[in-house]
């Protein structure tokens, strides 16, 4: 886990050596210990170390091989680089270090592109070939390590963060206001590859790229999930654990200390008990310290405590509040570049620190398992629409009579509400109603988004991407549009602000393609989600927590905050001069919302929030969004 940054130059535009020491220097939080920088005729290549395998100095990156052909850059763990370097050793391959970097190289050096394919983990990484001056680069499968980039004619810019490729001094600092617009008027973060800043996009998760010095450029995608009619399985939930466990004992693989993120969920209760195990059977006398927060309003601290039992992990807890949480806020966005969906994110900023503090440099969590198996409850209503599909009308009354009886609703309201979903998802379908129905979406936000200009309101765009009916596609579509390549990008930014690696154990990418192939059933049943896990997990991980059918995760009460101790700083913001002069808010009426909202007549907290996190990042930014006395709408165009 590292961070790089690059610049490759077209037809001769030279590789300034001073641009890539000012991007490589910004990195600095996501690998402290150790730096390098290599310049070859138009490409300069930065790193910053995170050492967490083979802790000598020869991990050191840029790495080149021996020869001189070869240099790589690479943020990432390939957990299966064991396997891999053996394979490699067969094939006449020497190594002179225990690193994942150097497998890495060697595979790519023996299969090319196609070493894509072989590699379990996560990662972001560059390989400039010297003999035929062509680069490299890849994105791991879904997005868990970040590969930033700007192209302008005669160069292109790549680097691990934001910040990077801004500290370059060779990109115009401009907001992209249609990005703004979808977070400020619709809540919409990270749904595409671009970014809030004009010209900075994402190379997209699953994608690899070839570019020529004379800027040729090809990008192709090398994975997609493997969906529904793939090769079935005579026990999904016996397959499920078996890969599940070799998927944590992988991702245990470390030369530094390994914790977890503990909630009372199913998730982190998995993947505790299965690192309890692998310790158990590797003879491990360091303590597992689990990392926790749980606020008064949200307990899960049975389910916890039943976990530290079963584990004998060691409790560490944090504890916070609104206005701690508010005070690490511009510090979360700036280690972030770009907002953030909720208070919530700064917990985890704070949890990763407290682990840092407790001398652990990689920490394994849950994130992945609520997209790819089931895990939130508006899935249920998409599974009841795949069973109408498939004309499975008796199956589809029984599991709306079972889950209504469980959680206190109607079955027919269930039932009918179903259908109307699946006649909707149907007529999307068609080109005619797909437009109406946008049109009918922009009107919507735009109507209620009374906080804003009229100029501002004009850069809402409605994108046409709702999935197809059924619930693999409804996970699928959460996998690679939303939400969990949001969830990712904090994951890894609150992670790396503390110089400590986040593992994610559920996107162990054999896990993923077996649950996509998986029927419904094994997703939702009755009353349960994520049904599979539950099935799986039986005698392995405690009862009370397996059979729970709520969920929490890290909640916070964010209206409360808002009337008290956040009441005075927010509303700083808006009577700031700034914010007045940003020539996008109606700030009157933002103001008189916020007097409702004190008396407890509406609830702004989850928009009051986005609007200061969005001042926030534009104070830290500097750019055009706060030119004084200018429309920011109208100095973008």
């Amino acid at each position: 886990m590292c961070g790089f940054a690059a610049l490759i130059g077209y037809n001769g535009y030279p590789a300034d050596r001073k641009v890539v020491e000012r991007m490589t220097s910004t990195l600095l939080h996501r690998g402290p210990d150790d730096s390098g920088i290599e310049c070859w005729n138009t490409v300069g290549l930065g790193f910053r170390r995170l050492s967490i395998l083979d802790l000598t100095p020869s991990g050191h990156q840029p790495m080149t091989t021996q020869d001189g052909r070869y240099t790589i850059v690479f943020n990432g763990e390939i957990y299966n680089f064991i396997e891999l370097r053996s394979e490699l050793q067969t094939l006449g391959y020497e190594f002179r270090s225990r690193s994942d970097t150097e497998v890495l190289l060697c595979a790519y050096i023996a299969w090319g592109s196609e070493c894509l394919q072989r590699l379990n983990g996560m990662w972001a990484f560059v390989i400039l070939d010297r003999a035929s001056g062509r680069t490299f680069g890849a994105r791991d499968r879904f997005g868990m390590k970040p590969l930033y980039r700007y192209r302008s004619g005669q160069y292109m810019l790549l680097a691990s963060e934001i910040k990077a490729i801004r500290a370059s001094g060779l990109v115009l600092q401009a907001t992209n206001w249609k990005v703004a617009a979808a977070f400020l008027m619709a809540g919409a973060l990270d749904e595409s590859n671009e970014t809030f800043y004009s010209g900075i996009d994402q190379l997209p998760p699953g994608c690899a790229f070839e570019l020529d010095l004379d800027g040729t450029h090809r990008e192709w995608r090398y994975w997609n999930l493997a969906g529904e009619g793939g090769p079935s399985v005579a026990d999904p939930a016996a397959e499920f654990a078996r890969l599940f466990e070799d998927s944590v004992r992988v991702h245990m693989r470390s030369d530094v200390p390994v914790g977890i993120t503990l909630s009372g969920g199913m998730d982190s209760t998995s993947i505790i008990c299965a690192s309890a195990r692998v310790r158990r059977e590797a003879n491990a006398v360091d303590p597992l310290l689990a990392f926790c927060y749980m606020s008064p309003e949200f307990d899960e601290s049975p389910y916890i405590q039943d976990t530290l039992r079963q584990t004998g992990a060691t409790l560490v807890r944090i504890e916070t509040n609104g206005r701690k949480l508010w005070d690490d806020l511009p510090k979360v966005i700036w280690y972030h570049d770009e907002p953030v969906h909720a208070l919530n994110v700064v917990i985890g900023y704070q949890l990763m620190g407290l682990a840092a503090a407790n001398g652990v440099k990689v920490v394994l969590g849950g994130q992945g398992a609520d997209e790819t198996i089931g895990g939130y409850h508006s899935y249920f209503k998409d599974y009841w629409c795949s069973l109408l599909q498939n004309r499975q009308f008796r199956h589809a009354w029984r599991e709306t009579g079972v889950y209504g009886t469980a959680l206190g609703k109607s079955r027919v309201d269930l039932l009918s509400s179903s259908i109307r979903h699946l006649l909707f998802s149907i007529l999307h379908k068609n080109h005619a109603y797909r437009s109406w129905a946008a049109a009918r979406t922009l009107r919507r936000v735009v109507s209620s988004a009374t906080w804003f200009t009229p100029e501002f309101k004009a850069h809402f765009f409605v994108k046409d991407d709702m999935p197809s009916p059924g619930l693999n596609s409804i996970l699928e579509h959460s996998t690679r549009v939303s939400p969990l390549p949001l969830y990712l990008r904090e994951e890894d930014r609150n992670a790396m602000a503390h110089s400590v690696e986040a593992r994610l154990p559920f996107l162990d990418y054999r896990l993923v393609e077996l649950v996509s192939r998986m029927t419904p059933e094994w997703h939702m049943r009755g009353a349960w989600n994520k049904y599979v896990l539950r099935a799986a997990m039986q005698g392995k991980i405690p009862e009370s927590v397996r059979v729970r059918v709520d969920k929490m995760g890290f909640n916070t009460p964010e209206r409360s905050w808002l009337t008290n101790e956040l009441r005075e700083p927010v509303l700083d913001i808006l009577h700031s001069r700034a914010a007045r002069e940003r020539g996008i808010y109606d700030l009157p009426r933002v103001l008189r919302d916020f007097d409702r909202h004190c008396a407890g007549e509406i609830n702004i907290a989850p928009k009051a929030i986005d609007l200061a996190q969005f001042e926030m990042w534009v104070g830290m930014t500097g750019g055009d969004a706060s030119v004084q006395g200018r429309n920011p709408v109208e100095a973008v165009s």
